[in-house]
């Protein structure tokens, strides 16, 4: 019995038979395990990209004013605003805020980022260096600062970043005491509906205030599922917290995608999880799959979007691949 096979019986819902799950045969790149004194690893970093640095050291990516903006060169759809969801962290949140934004402004969309975790690993990832951050989304959410004041343009071609500082931990407890507290990041995106194709919002892992204001804002929630067993656990909660929220303060919201992150078909573990994601959110979920690999741990740490980092790896790949897909769905 499945762990989703107990949820829908808790739900009253019918429980289908079990997929069988199908052993793979390993090609001969999948067999080759990565080990830390690996030669292979030696090749790896002899033909991976240079960071951006200079005598004085890593060069940050420019932060611009909104005035600076380039010119978007297509006309701009219906916006739609995706919440990147799951209570539990280290599923690959920000990892995908990060590469499925970049891969949309390759595929010629117009994207906002908005960084909604106080740990602002989406805006470090992107190579903006927090010191040079005037005002970040703490200032629109509590000093009324316009999103425009803090949108930082074309941090990736197609791509426009709102970031976070550290001053956004402080903004559950702040939010508490403030009128319609749940409706700040809505009012805020609101003005900006038309501007851009996707706003994709990062959400901190929890369920506090600040992404009651993502679930809020989003047209629909896009929730990440790490490959294994304890990240099921979180995704029960998140779907009663979407629930409650969908009854009292927003009834459009509603699952855009279910993403399986940190695929690795060699083991047998990855393809029961997928197996039993895939069961119960059925067309849900996405076909693409999100490959355990270094390089997309690496990226980060270079200021750089998979798809400039390694774009030939299969990391990069399957970004694009995830990014035609959510254009297909609409």
């Amino acid at each position: 019995m499945g762990f989703f096979d107990n949820l829908k019986r808790e739900r009253g819902a019918a429980v289908p038979a079990a997929e069988p799950v199908v052993e793979e045969t390993e090609t001969p790149e999948e067999e080759a395990v990565e080990e830390s004194l690996n030669i292979e690893d030696v090749e790896v970093v002899e033909r991976a990209p240079q960071p951006r640095v200079s005598g004085e050291g890593f060069v940050p990516t420019e932060v611009k004013s909104y005035s600076q903006k380039k010119r978007v060169n297509h006309v701009v759809g219906q916006t739609k605003i995706l919440a990147i969801i799951n209570q539990k962290g280290g599923v690959g949140k920000s990892t995908t805020a990060i590469n499925l934004s970049a891969a949309l402004g390759a595929l010629n969309k117009q994207v906002l980022l908005v960084d909604l975790d106080p740990q602002g690993n989406t805006t470090s990832g992107l190579g903006i260096e927090k010191s040079q951050i005037d005002n970040c989304i703490y200032d629109v959410l509590l000093n009324d600062t316009p999103l425009t004041d803090v949108i930082i343009p074309d941090v990736y071609e197609g791509l426009d970043l709102v970031p976070a500082t550290i001053n956004l931990a402080g903004a559950e407890v702040e939010l508490v005491s403030e009128m319609a507290r749940e409706n700040r990041l809505k009012d805020a995106l609101g003005s900006l509906r038309g501007r851009y194709d996707y706003i994709l919002i990062d959400c901190p892992p929890s369920l506090g205030l600040l992404t009651v204001n993502a679930l809020v804002a989003a047209d629909k929630l896009f929730i990440p599922i790490q490959c294994e067993f304890y990240a099921l656990e979180g995704v029960t909660k998140l779907l009663d917290s979407m629930k409650r929220v969908k009854t009292r303060l927003n009834p459009t919201l509603d699952i855009f995608g279910v993403l399986l992150t940190m695929y690795d078909g060699r083991t047998t573990l990855s393809r029961q999880v997928a197996s039993e994601v895939r069961s119960y959110f059925g067309k849900i979920a996405f076909t693409t799959t999100i490959p355990r690999t270094v390089k997309l741990s690496e990226a980060p740490s270079y200021g750089q979007p998979i798809i400039e980092y390694d774009p030939a790896g299969k990391g990069s790949q399957a970004y694009l691949d995830l990014a035609k897909e959510v254009i297909r769905r609409g």
